[in-house]
Formats: structure tokens, C-alpha cells, sequence
């Protein structure tokens, strides 16, 4: 018995099981050959149907409920796109399981979708290098999660909770990518729990911004000082202050251009007069296209002053400070000065949906203001 219809979770969940020796498929009157096949057993699997050189070929996609009608859909997709191309998915999955160990998968997940899908793939590959070379020669499948929760619970010894809860969550990422390209065993990590993790509201107080800006005002880097000064000032994270380009600083309307962002978007910092002292103070030392120039790095900007930042903090005597705790005093003395949630998102470059047609609303000027406003309640300490 074949019917087509438009699947949905509930409609399909209510699907008795067929006769003992019978099976009982449909397909989805919106994706051509997605089908599900119902088992005596009440089991319910999604699958694909399509002709491949002429030949008739049906493709696993997963069982109903452990993915999604709408997960069914894009696997579906992504099958028919490959197809498409000449790829048969199913030798895919052969050759997935005849190279599958995980040294195999860390470098298709790296190399193919790692790096053109995340703006963060050299942290990937910094997890993998540094905490899952162990588990290079290992089969996936002997992969148990009873070894997995025992390797997380070790990164967290070693190196904290934080660190531990970053590669878990890559390694369900990773087996989950695994699946998608074929790989017929369970993710080892859906049922392994990250350690619950502490929000960090960490800033600058005012009884140690004195002696903040009297250490900054005795750094000899004169690098290093504007760029602290910079992360402080116009609240951005700290991958794009250090990689800020003067190409990108606009003088006249006292503005930065952010182009390259967390959440994929330009983003318009305001640059508040201090900002500006300081760019055209580091101008006179400009000889490239970096704001902030470094001769060692590969990047040649500046990467990561650890030692100048230690530095910086124990002539102050403060502790347990960051360098991106600099982001969130700027927003602790917007609030300090009057400034709304929404007027602190557009400063920041935050993007939620909820907030976005509210914030988007909010006028440079107005952001400008409540920038100017902070900065000017902290230089009373400078």
C-alpha cells in the first residue's frame, strides 16, 4: 500500500503498525521521494527513493522520532543535491564505513565543513590537536560514551570546566556530522552532560579604575597601551581590535567599521573623542595597514599580549581580570550612566531576533551618547 501525503510529527505518530510479514510505506507529497516504511514492529523509518544510473536505489535517512519530519526534509535535500552532482549516497555511506576512524572524521569535518562553515575552525582544530589526538586510531564505533564522559571529566581536571565543555560539545557535533555522511552507529555523546557553567559578569570597579589607568599610563608598549585603551573605549570584542585596519576608521564621522563580525553583519562602532586622541596619537607611528602592528605574529598584528596584559595587572594589583572583561565594563558603565538594554545591544554589535527591530531603531547618535557618557564617568579615574 503506497499513499502520499504531507507529513507532519503528529500525523505520523499516529500510523498503526502493519500486519505481521507486511510493511506499510508513504511519501511526502512535498519532497519528491521521501518516504517513510512503518514495520510490524511499529518501528518507522524515513527513507529516500530515487533512480541513480537508472537503477532504482533507496536511501536510509533515519528513524522517526530520533530526527525530526523537518530533519527528514534537509537530509532528503542534501541526498538529492549529491545525486545530483553523480554522487550515489549510499556508496558514500560504504566508503564512510570502511574509513572510519575518528582521525578519518576529524579531517573531513575540519577540512570540509569546519573551515567553510565556522569562523571559529582554528578553535575546532585547537580542541581536536590539543584534547582527541588519543582517539585518532580508534574505530567510531568503539568510541563508548563511558570513555568519552571519563575524557571530559579529565579536561576539566587538567584544564577546566570550560575547556571540557568546549570539546564536548564538538565531539556531538562531530558525530553528528558523521551520521549525516553515512556513519550507521549512535552519537556516544547525546546522553553525556556538560558541567554547569558560571556567567561571568566580571568588570572593571571603580575603586580599580585608578589604579587600572595609573599601571596603563606607565606601559612602555606603545602598542600594547592604545590597544587596551581601544578595547576599553568602543567595547568591541577582542579578535577585531587587534585586528582593526586604518582603512577601516573613519576620521571625519568618527566611526569604525567593523566588517567581519560574530553574528555575520558590519557592525558601526562609535568612536568617542578619547577613541580618536588615541588612533591619531598611534597614527604617527602607522607603517602599515594594521592599527596595531606586530613584526612576530604571522598575522602581523598584534595576537594575544599575555605577557603585557600580566604585566599591566600586577603593577594595578588587580586580579582576576580579562582582557574581554574590558567589553563588559564598557556596558557596566552604560548602565552606570542610564543606558537601556537596547541602546547597550546596538554598542556591543549584539544580534538577537527578539531585540533586533527594537535596537534597530535606536540612532548612532543616540549610542554615540551613551558611550560618550560611560567613558567620561570612568576618565574621572583616569
Amino acid at each position: 500500500m503506497t499513499k502520499k501525503i504531507n507529513f507532519t510529527q503528529t500525523l505520523l505518530s499516529t500510523f498503526p503498525p502493519p500486519k505481521k510479514g507486511t510493511r506499510t510505506y508513504y511519501y511526502d507529497s512535498k519532497v519528491p521521494g521521501l518516504g517513510i516504511m512503518i514495520f510490524p514492529s511499529g518501528t518507522k523509518t524515513f527513507f529516500l527513493y530515487k533512480r541513480i544510473h537508472d537503477k532504482p536505489v533507496k536511501v536510509k535517512l533515519g528513524r522517526f522520532q530520533e530526527i525530526s519530519v523537518e530533519q527528514a526534509r534537509n537530509l532528503a535535500f542534501r541526498n538529492l543535491n549529491d545525486i545530483a552532482n553523480g554522487i550515489d549516497p549510499n556508496e558514500e555511506k560504504k566508503k564512510l564505513r570502511n574509513q572510519s576512524t575518528f582521525k578519518e572524521l576529524a579531517e573531513r569535518f575540519i577540512n570540509e565543513y569546519s573551515k567553510h562553515r565556522k569562523k571559529s575552525w582554528k578553535n575546532d582544530l585547537g580542541y581536536y590537536t590539543n584534547h582527541l589526538k588519543l582517539l585518532d586510531r580508534k574505530n567510531l564505533s568503539s568510541i563508548t560514551p563511558t570513555f568519552l564522559e571519563k575524557l571530559h571529566n579529565n579536561i576539566k581536571t587538567d584544564k577546566g570546566l570550560y575547556a571540557a565543555n568546549r570539546v564536548l560539545a564538538l565531539l556531538k557535533t562531530m558525530f553528528n556530522k558523521a551520521i549525516d555522511w553515512g556513519y550507521s552507529g549512535s552519537n556516544p555523546t547525546s546522553k553525556i552532560k556538560k558541567f554547569a557553567e558560571k556567567t561571568r559578569d566580571r568588570a572593571i570597579q571603580p575603586h580599580e579604575l585608578k589604579k587600572f589607568f595609573e599601571s596603563l599610563k606607565r606601559e612602555s608598549n606603545i602598542f600594547f597601551k592604545a590597544y587596551i585603551y581601544m578595547s576599553l573605549l568602543t567595547g568591541a570584542r577582542r579578535q577585531n581590535v587587534l585586528s582593526m585596519r586604518w582603512q577601516d576608521i573613519n576620521f571625519g564621522d568618527c566611526e569604525w567599521i567593523i566588517k567581519d563580525t560574530k553574528n555575520g553583519e558590519p557592525h558601526t562602532v562609535s568612536l568617542v573623542p578619547q577613541a580618536i586622541d588615541t588612533l591619531k596619537e598611534l597614527e604617527k607611528y602607522s607603517g602599515c595597514e594594521w592599527v596595531f602592528p606586530s613584526h612576530t605574529s604571522k598575522s602581523g598584528h598584534l595576537e594575544e599580549p599575555k605577557k603585557a596584559w600580566k604585566r599591566l595587572l600586577e603593577r594595578a594589583d588587580i586580579s582576576d581580570l580579562r582582557i574581554h572583561d574590558l567589553r563588559r565594563t564598557m556596558a557596566s558603565w552604560q548602565v552606570r550612566t542610564g543606558a537601556n538594554s537596547f541602546i547597550i545591544s546596538k554598542t556591543l554589535g549584539h544580534k538577537t531576533q527578539q531585540a533586533t527591530a527594537i535596537y534597530a531603531r535606536v540612532s548612532r547618535d543616540v549610542a554615540r551618547e551613551s558611550m560618550e557618557n560611560a567613558v567620561n564617568a570612568m576618565f574621572k579615574y583616569n
